[in-house]
């Protein structure tokens, strides 16, 4: 984390920020979870499995995705090391002190950032946290909350500075800065977390939103303070609790018998297409391959049908979205009404036609204006959650419900074999002649 130099306001979130003190360290629990791994020996760095356990608990007590954390430290120290061979502490050319790389931050003491892991990340959280949480200079994006990993974009920008380097577009040209610090930390996040299979949801910039000098070092001024994102958005994949239902997000992804990647082709239960519904079945767990690099986590699942059980990476499984449910409706209906997820945007397509679109309320019951349909047209209705996740979709069929006008005979006499005439499509015409009844389906 680079040199911050801080305004008047900055300094009061500082102040506000009580973790930084002896006593909030001591009370911090997350460093409890990892105990099975053993114990940290001083001037040695843990295995990667353990300082992934750490990584991954001391971001939940912050309410931060474990992946923006990981991915902050993949971007600061690649190595995942507070130490270097030698057992000295790993210091940064700008004078960033360990694991997190923190530097010129009030408050923390300089040679426990040196020496002490669990301090430096510790630390490290607090500082990305207040961020979030206590900056309000930054943008966010509406409706959105800290469980949802593209609204760490500016907290992350700024764990490093709001500087004019950092601007999501070049100034001149307008075009992407793929150089920011926040870039190359979200490239980590779909690069560890989501094994390059899933994209992240981008802002819609413009230079407009910013104000900056590129010759001089003060922060960048925010001129546009909240967004609304049309791409997908991804929450963390570290919440989901026994029972949850998900679904996988990729094509052939492995179920396999063990938490881990690195066992032989034995060891894959089945080949999982994508969508396909799985239960969790507990907490998840670390990688247990000592040489796996993996930084992502394992659940136990078992498919819905419950013929298949296993563990499946979290970079490959998404929150389940169900179907909506459809009221039936026939075709002098001019609304259609059903029930699905609270405050999601449903729309009702006849082939490739939109004819309609609805938001559930709070206890997810719509209903949508149409036009009357004909009787017979198949209708697909589906929805998007808050955060642009498209659901399955629901198929219902118009009935029929309108009675046919007369049919029109043509003219029958004594030596007719048959009667013939025009009705509605499909329909059946019953003609009855002394009583007894013959029937045939209209063409």
């Amino acid at each position: 984390m680079k040199s911050i130099l801080m305004k008047v306001g900055f300094i009061t979130f500082l102040m506000l920020l009580c973790w930084t003190n002896e006593e909030a360290f001591a009370e911090s629990t997350w460093t409890s979870k990892c105990s099975s791994f053993g114990e940290i020996q001083p001037n040695q760095n843990p295995t990667l499995h353990h300082m992934n356990c750490l990584l991954t608990n001391a971001a939940l007590e912050a309410k931060i995705p474990p992946e923006v954390v990981k991915a902050v430290v993949s971007q600061e120290n690649g190595n995942w090391k507070q130490f270097d061979d030698n057992g000295q502490p790993v210091i940064s050319g700008d004078d960033g002190y360990g694991l997190m790389q923190i530097t010129n931050q009030q408050g923390y003491d300089q040679e426990k950032l040196k020496y002490d892991i669990i301090y430096n990340i510790q630390a490290g959280v607090e500082i990305l946290s207040s961020m979030y949480y206590l900056r309000t200079d930054l943008p966010k994006i509406i409706g959105i909350g800290p469980e949802v990993i593209e609204n760490w974009y500016f907290p992350v920008m700024a764990y490093n500075g709001t500087k004019p380097s950092n601007s999501p577009l070049y100034q001149s040209s307008g075009l992407k800065n793929t150089n920011a610090y926040q870039e190359e930390v979200f490239v980590y996040i779909e690069k560890d977390s989501y094994l390059n299979d899933t994209k992240l949801g981008q802002f819609p910039f413009n230079t407009a939103d910013f104000e900056y000098d590129t010759t001089s070092s003060k922060n960048i001024l925010f001129k546009k303070m909240e967004y609304t994102l049309t791409e997908q958005m991804h929450a963390s994949a570290y919440h989901f609790q026994r029972g949850d239902k998900v679904s996988v997000t990729a094509d052939a992804v492995k179920l396999r018998s063990l938490p881990s990647s690195k066992d032989t082709i034995s060891s894959v239960v089945k080949f999982l297409p994508i969508n396909t519904t799985l239960i969790i079945e507990g907490n998840f767990l670390y990688e247990q391959h000592l040489e796996s690099e993996n930084k992502f986590v394992w659940y136990p699942v078992k498919t819905e049908d419950q013929k298949f059980a296993g563990y499946i990476s979290s970079a490959y499984i998404t929150k389940n979205l169900d179907a909506p449910v459809i009221d039936p409706l026939d075709d002098n209906d001019v609304l259609l009404t059903g029930k699905a997820p609270a405050n999601v945007t449903l729309q009702i397509m006849n082939g490739t036609k939109l004819i309609g679109s609805s938001v559930s309320n709070t206890n997810g019951y719509f209903k949508s204006d149409i036009s009357a349909q004909k009787a017979g047209a198949q209708l697909i209705v589906f929805y998007k959650d808050k955060l642009n996740a498209l659901s399955p979709s629901k198929t219902i069929t118009v009935l029929d419900k309108t009675a046919p006008l007369s049919p029109s005979v043509n003219m029958v006499n004594n030596k007719a074999t048959k009667a013939t005439g025009k009705t509605e499509a499909d329909a059946t015409v019953t003609v009855t002649i002394a009583g007894k009844a013959y029937s045939k389906k209209a063409d």
